[in-house]
């Protein structure tokens, strides 16, 4: 088991060891700047105040905070663009926090290979452009992506909307650079297509948050550009048809791209957000997306709406134009924004098999009224993928409460039902107790060995994913 850090020396002691290896742009103590980099977007998280920030522009700086904190058995808390909803990148205190949000380089993008090297600060949306100016596709696409870091997507194992079809973060990670503990460089991985040579530490550092090391640059698997989407939804007047017409999608064989749901209270949080006019006499409505090009795309369309029709939808419609569709994706997207403007969210994130959707939302709605907390689900529902947010007023500690309590409840039911607690988000602090039910003990002594090997003294992230 990893040992936990010892006592942290005085923040005096840790700010002179980290000035001698830095350039004074890069280290930041000043209270009030430290404040920003305290948490990420979660709730009920708690957060320290750290003795220094770390600015990293090149790994070399990385190395040196590493080799400080290893050194001094300070704790080591890594950032991106602090977008997180588990509070795996809050502060601790005492920490020095060190922060990938400065590397923003796009290294090389190799058209013949068709690979990306990037460093990992880049937002989402700015690498996608990138690639996509030279041809090129990179698929995962989480609904934060113009202000998600890739850095934060490797983290977590980021998913996304098209995932569907796609696969989500890990499945176009071909190699890594990561500063160990001990400030070392690891480079995993490799540019070939194929290549098993090895354990696959590649896939070990993808998805865990921080807490065997610091990733500084990736190199990322890249698809031909995609064909021009074609897009439709269907509004449905019981989530159970909705969700029916998900699982009939899957077991008929048909691959969008891309297959969202939203239910009314999402629905009408986005209308008020944006000022959109989507119909709001509905329980629920599925977008789903073909980009298979020309008259593929047309038929898989129509088909899936086939599908909806015989379900029960009461209203099948297509896109008449690409911009049509990107209103659509687009209230999609806004819909975490538009329900924090009812007052404080809580975003689950709990994925089940796809045959057991309707039964968990329809959980997730006696869960909501039991409570007496709204909740806005939306869904990548080809995924069994859900966000279910929970809005409670935080000012008023009954509500926080109650509304804390259905979060939990969610995640219980998506076990009970053969799911698991995060699909996208990763664990964090927010979900640490239900990672421990869901791996088991074994499964859970296996992640501490694994740690241990890799943070023998415990200060990358510690507390973070499981107890240490």
């Amino acid at each position: 088991m990893s040992a936990a850090p010892v006592s942290s020396p005085p923040a005096s002691e840790v700010v002179a060891a980290l000035a001698a290896g830095l350039p004074e742009n890069v280290l930041v103590t000043d209270p009030a700047r430290m404040e920003s980099y305290r948490h990420d977007r979660a709730m009920f998280c708690p957060a320290g105040v750290p003795a220094a920030v770390v600015l990293a522009r090149e790994t070399a700086h990385v190395q040196h905070a590493l080799r400080t904190a290893s050194r001094l058995g300070v704790p080591v808390v890594p950032q991106g663009a602090l977008s997180g909803l588990s509070g795996a990148a809050n502060a601790i205190e005492g920490c020095i926090v060190v922060s990938t949000a400065p590397m923003t380089q796009v290294l090389e993008i190799d058209t013949a290979n068709r690979l990306v090297v990037t460093q990992p600060g880049i937002f989402n949306a700015d690498l996608s452009r990138a690639v996509e100016a030279q041809g090129l596709y990179y698929p995962p696409d989480p609904s934060s992506w113009e202000f998600c870091s890739i850095g934060g997507n490797l983290s977590t194992n980021s998913g996304g909307l098209c995932c569907v079809k796609y696969g989500v973060t890990t499945d176009y990670v071909m190699g890594l650079e990561v500063v160990l503990a001990s400030g070392e460089v690891l480079r995993t991985g490799r540019r070939t297509v194929k290549g098993v040579a090895g354990y696959d530490l590649t896939k070990l550092f993808v998805g865990s948050e921080g807490t065997l090391g610091v990733i500084t640059e990736a190199t990322l698997m890249l698809r031909p550009a995609a064909q021009r989407p074609r897009t439709a939804a269907a509004l449905f007047p019981s989530m159970r048809s909705a969700t029916d017409t998900v699982a009939a999608v899957v077991a008929e064989g048909h691959v969008p791209s891309l297959l969202e749901l939203m239910d009314a209270v999402s629905i009408r949080a986005a209308n008020e957000y944006l000022r959109s006019d989507l119909p709001e006499d509905c329980a629920a409505m599925l977008i789903w997306q073909s980009d298979s090009g020309g008259e593929v795309a047309a038929r898989e369309v129509t088909a899936i709406g086939e599908v909806a029709t015989r379900c029960g939808a009461t209203d099948v419609v297509e896109a008449d134009d690409p911009a049509e569709g990107e209103l659509l994706l687009a209230a999609r997207r806004a819909v975490l924004t538009a329900l924090e403007a009812w007052g404080t969210t809580l975003v689950d994130d709990v994925c089940v098999p796809r045959t057991r959707l309707g039964e968990f939302i329809d959980g997730i709605t006696a869960i909501g009224e039991r409570r007496g907390v709204v909740i806005g689900t939306v869904a990548h529902a080809g995924d069994g993928n859900t966000h279910p947010n929970v809005v409670f007023d935080a000012s008023d500690e009954d509500h926080a409460e109650r509304a804390r309590l259905a979060f939990g409840e969610i995640m219980d039911l998506g076990l009970e039902l053969g799911g698991t607690i995060t699909g996208e988000h990763g664990v964090g602090v927010l979900k640490r107790e239900w990672l421990e039910r869901e791996v088991g003990p074994v499964g859970l002594s296996v992640h501490r060995a694994v740690k241990a090997a890799l943070d023998p003294t415990g200060i990358l992230n510690p507390g973070k994913v499981f107890s240490l």
